[in-house]
């Protein structure tokens, strides 16, 4: 992650541990995936056994990883600072 917006110059490291809450944020998604996963298995199959979701929802989570990671930084540092708009409508502030 940059350590400053390549747009307007905003710090987006704003203190030590500011993203602990994206855990939260991301723990939201994992939930989420894995009530989808259920969802699906339990429409496909007979019965639902733990390895089976196990793997499904460990398969999956590992594969979203890297969307996961930035989309709960982005969504948690989006609760705390204004977004200003496109780049060509804002003014840098450093």
């Amino acid at each position: 992650m940059n350590p400053n917006c390549p747009c307007c110059g905003q710090d987006l490291e704003q203190e030590p541990g500011y993203y602990y809450g994206a855990m939260y944020v991301s723990f939201a998604f994992n939930v989420a995936i894995f009530l989808v996963a259920f969802f699906i298995l339990s429409q496909l199959v007979k019965e639902v056994t733990m390895p089976m979701m196990i793997g499904v929802v460990a398969t999956v989570v590992i594969g979203f990883l890297p969307i996961i990671f930035r989309w709960s930084r982005a969504i948690w540092i989006n609760i705390f600072i204004h977004y200003e708009g496109p780049c060509n409508q804002i003014s840098k502030t450093t």
